[in-house]
Formats: C-alpha cells, structure tokens, sequence
C-alpha cells in the first residue's frame, strides 16, 4: 500500500507542471491562430461594424491577450471552465454531456484493441518465425497501415450501406424513449462499426508489440531454465506472455492520448456527439474558451490513464516503487 501511495503521489506531482504546460502552451497557440468567434459567428449570419463591437465586447474579446489568460486561470481555480460562445452555456456543462460517449467509445475499442492484440500476439510469439507467426505479422502491418478514416468509411459501405446490419450513425436511435437494457443494446449496435474501426487499427499495434515483446523472452536464460525442466510448450508460454505485458501495459498508457485524438475522426464519420466532434465544433466556431476546456479535460484524463497504467505495471513487476524507482 505504502509502495503504490508514494508512485501516486510522485505521479500527481509530476503532473503539475504538465497542465501548466498544456494551458499555457493551448492557449498562446489559440491566440496565434487568426480570427475569433466574432468572425466565425459574422462569417455565417453577416453583421456590421457596430454589431462586431457589441459582440467582441460582450463576449469578453475586446480586452488583451493577457487579461484573457488571467481571468480563465482565474476561472480555473475555482473550477469554472468558462463560458461557450458557441452553445451560449458554461464550458464544463457541454463536456460532461459530451464526454461519457467518448468514453465509452474509447473503453470499447481499447478493450477489443487490447484482448484481441494480446490474443494474436500470444499466439504469433508462441512459435516465432513460424506460417501462422508470418501470417498474422503481416495481418496485423495491414492492419495498421489502413488509417481509421478510411477503414470506418468501408465498413459503413459494407455493413450499413450494402447489407444493412448496423445503421450508418449516431449513438442511439433518436427520440426512441428506451430504457434499461432495451437502450443499451441499442446503443451497442451503434457503436459496433466505430469500436471496430477505431479498434482494429490499434489491435495491430498491440499484436506486434506483444509478439515482439515475446520474441525478445523467448532469449532469456529462465526459459531455457523451463526448457531443460521438462515444463510443457503450453505452460513455458505462459510464463513468456506475463513478462512480455509490460512493455504492452506500457503501449496502452502511451496510446490512449492517440487513441482519445483518432475518436475525433471516428466520430465524425459516423456522426457521434462525443467529445471528438464537440473539438471539431469548437474549432469550426473559433471557440477558443471550449476548445481550452477539451484540452484540458482530454489532459486530466491521460494522466489518469497513465497514473492507472503505472499502478498495474507496479502490479506486474514488484520492483516498481519498491525503494524509488521509477517507470
């Protein structure tokens, strides 16, 4: 307990200076960027210059850059994340009713990603250099060379288009009025393509570092140590594939800030209202104080994923945090 107290505790505060990097750094690049919401918002409906002026002045546009980033911190350390431009509602309100269906979505093509990548990975390292280790390594290499994108697109020509298994988007059938496990399976069927797609890409990656990771045990002297032993091929295995984890349980922390960027993409594909296509409305409407808010709400959850990933790397290996060292 006290060895995983004190890993957390180096990790929170190794995370400090991290946010403070990522709001800064967010914000100075939004402020380089041309243009504001004002000429978004005038782009789209037209206006004068007295209607610019109002707009600017009361959306707080007007002042200097500086006064701006002063009064969001300010904002921040009371937990306010300011107010949408875009949506005329306070920042974290439209997050948090974005954000559970990209984690949901994430969670989903992390967890077929991850069982299934470990699964054929076990498998092509079992017997490295064998037909099924060459099949399944060149599998997984095509796999990973097809961007998400494209790879959505044909599953939603095959399967929703063609042979209409699945429908084309959205997260859940509109105005439905389902309940309980009715909705959940209708919310499963909707996600079904884009869990796919988002997680095939990904699977391909963790099959090639598993099977890497365990080309590399199969070397060790503790398994020509078993081999000598006499323990079966099946058992010898095993005790590969739990040291080949770490460096995979590491890929996955490392992944999910790639993964929580490729939802932007998936969901705009299949049209899912999550947090990936919230940052592509943001964007589109130069909503600087949402988009500052996606940021740093996507920052907090990487960080808890890393600080998760290192407790179960902890878990794997117990020399981790034992007098001090670190990952």
């Amino acid at each position: 307990m006290n060895r995983a107290l004190r890993l957390i505790g180096r990790r929170l505060l190794g995370a400090i200076p991290v946010l403070a990097i990522v709001i800064v750094g967010t914000f100075l690049l939004l402020e380089l960027a041309p243009g504001d919401a004002v000429d978004a918002y005038i782009a789209s409906t037209g206006g004068d210059a007295a209607m610019i002026s109002a707009l600017r002045e009361s959306w707080g546009l007007n002042q200097s850059a500086s006064a701006r980033f002063w009064l969001f911190v300010s904002r921040l350390a009371q937990g306010d994340l300011g107010w949408s431009v875009s949506f005329s509602r306070p920042v974290l309100d439209v997050i948090l009713e974005r954000l559970p269906r990209t984690l949901l979505l994430m969670g989903s093509a992390t967890a077929l990603s991850f069982a299934l990548g470990s699964l054929f990975g076990v498998m092509a390292g079992a017997r490295p250099g064998s037909l099924r280790d060459r099949f399944l390594s060149v599998t997984s290499l095509a796999l990973y060379a097809m961007p998400s994108f494209w790879l959505g697109l044909v599953l939603s020509v095959i399967f929703a288009v063609n042979l209409r298994w699945f429908p084309l988007s959205g997260f859940e059938t509109i105005a439905s009025n389902r309940v309980g496990l009715d909705r959940a399976s209708d919310i499963a069927i909707h996600l079904a393509l884009p869990v796919i797609a988002l997680g095939l890409v990904y699977m391909a990656l963790y099959m090639r570092v598993m099977r890497a990771g365990m080309a590399e045990v199969w070397r060790e002297d503790f398994v020509r140590a078993l081999i000598a032993r006499g323990f079966s091929h099946g058992r010898i295995v095993r005790h590969i594939a739990r040291n080949a984890l770490l460096p995979l349980t590491t890929m996955l922390g490392v992944q999910a800030a790639v993964m929580l960027g490729g939802s932007v993409v998936i969901e705009s594909v299949f049209a899912i209202p999550g947090l990936g296509r919230l940052t592509q409305e943001a964007v589109a409407g130069r909503d600087t104080p949402l988009l500052l808010g996606i940021i740093l709400v996507s920052a907090l959850f990487v960080v808890a994923v890393n600080l998760v990933i290192d407790l179960v790397y902890a878990w794997l290996d117990p020399r981790i945090g034992a007098s001090g060292e670190t990952l």
